[in-house]
């Protein structure tokens, strides 16, 4: 059944969800996209939805050249999980003790810690908490101008969550196995690295005359594409150790309250990022954005909502998606919309057996807010093999 072709596109542009059931403007950024001269060709994923700019669900592989909408402005986001030994039996049947504490340690929202968390008093090791913090932090001084102030506020925020559809869960596998997952990005810093370099494109004379300035690029050999790649990695950078410090804190969390825990070795992936890869045996830059990577025997971790599932999966490495998957279920309504249409009383129904937040102010993370999880993973089987399913039992949101 997929992919299936989108028509009227100048480079070739492979769906793995029905065209019909695409909203039309989301389609038309397709178009714009697939239509830029730089542009090799375009994937789109079965969470596909309207973006700014580019369109969320897309994988865009371009010759000498980047479009910094077609990564967004949360640079990095992605999600980070692990396997516990813990089983459900462990856990006590009231859950908000557990979730008190988790939310005590990692700020979320706009909130950021008091002060930088010291990462050696973290419960959780990986070679992320371990080196290369003087490296990174002394690499801040060479982003763009604008950010050098909020340096001590982005040390601040390593270790927070954000808001949106940010989450920490813990999960229950179909052994009953324990798993922790959580989904964020760059925080702040992010966003305004890439607002600034998104204004700087707009302003390029290649891009004149886009059908939307949203998709002006950086081309190679450029320095406004020099400065672009080196903030750009620094962000992605910062994502990454984000999330690690993030789950250090939560396994810390955990382990204050059920000491004879063990964790195996963690699971992290990008799906808002740049990088050089070989597609149809040529050098391009690919952007994803809410898409992962899938090759050939990678793991990668696609979460549904805050009251279905969420998957562990295993790349087949499939040149035709080049070697991507969705990121998640994808929403099918605006967060506007969701306020409309439900009600606490509906959320309430909707996360029933999930410790979580249940007030206005996540309505619109509502599950019916989204695609069918279960759906979008059936449609990329082609793409992934599923390596475990995950029920969440307790939700964080910011």
């Amino acid at each position: 059944m997929f992919p299936v072709e989108l028509r009227g596109t100048r480079a070739k542009t492979l769906m793995w969800a029905p065209e019909h059931e695409i909203e039309q403007a989301a389609l038309q950024q397709l178009r714009n996209i697939a239509d830029l001269q730089w542009v090799h060709g375009v994937r789109v994923m079965p969470d596909v939805h309207l973006g700014k700019g580019a369109t969320v669900g897309s994988v865009i592989a371009m010759r000498d050249a980047v479009a910094p909408a077609a990564v967004g402005v949360d640079i990095g986001c992605g999600m980070e999980s692990v396997k516990t030994n813990l089983t459900a039996a462990d856990l006590p049947d009231d859950l908000s003790g557990l979730r008190s504490k988790i939310e005590a340690a990692v700020p979320v929202g706009f909130s950021a810690h008091k002060s930088a968390v010291d990462v050696r008093k973290l419960a959780f090791d990986a070679p992320r908490l371990r080196s290369g913090w003087d490296r990174f932090w002394g690499s801040f001084t060479s982003l763009h101008s604008d950010v050098q102030k909020l340096e001590g506020k982005a040390h601040n925020q390593i270790g927070s969550l954000g808001g949106g559809n940010h989450f920490i869960e813990v999960c229950l596998d179909e052994s009953q196995k324990v798993w922790i997952l959580l989904h964020s990005g760059s925080r702040n810093i992010g966003k305004e690295l890439a607002e600034r370099h998104m204004h700087i494109a707009r302003g390029l004379p290649h891009n004149v005359g886009l059908p939307d300035r949203d998709l002006a690029v950086f081309v190679s050999g450029t320095a406004e594409m020099a400065a672009y790649r080196r903030d750009l990695e620094w962000a992605q950078e910062y994502a990454a150790r984000n999330r690690a410090v993030m789950l250090g804190l939560i396994c810390k969390a955990v382990r204050e309250q059920f000491p004879q825990v063990k964790f195996d070795v963690p699971i992290s992936c990008h799906h808002n990022y740049v990088s050089e890869e070989i597609i149809d045996g040529e050098p391009m830059l690919v952007t994803r954005k809410g898409a992962v990577r899938a090759g050939d025997g990678e793991l990668a971790l696609i979460p549904g909502s805050m009251g279905t599932r969420s998957y562990v999966v295993r790349g087949k490495g499939n040149p035709a998606s080049f070697q991507s998957a969705s990121h998640g279920a994808g929403r099918r309504m605006s967060r506007n919309a969701a306020k409309r249409q439900f009600t606490v009383a509906d959320l309430v129904a909707q996360t029933e057996g999930v410790e979580s937040r249940k007030d206005a102010g996540v309505i619109d993370e509502i599950p019916a807010a989204y695609k069918d999880i279960d759906a979008v993973i059936a449609a990329q089987s082609d793409l992934v093999d599923v390596v475990a399913t995950l029920r969440q039992v307790l939700c964080v949101k910011g």
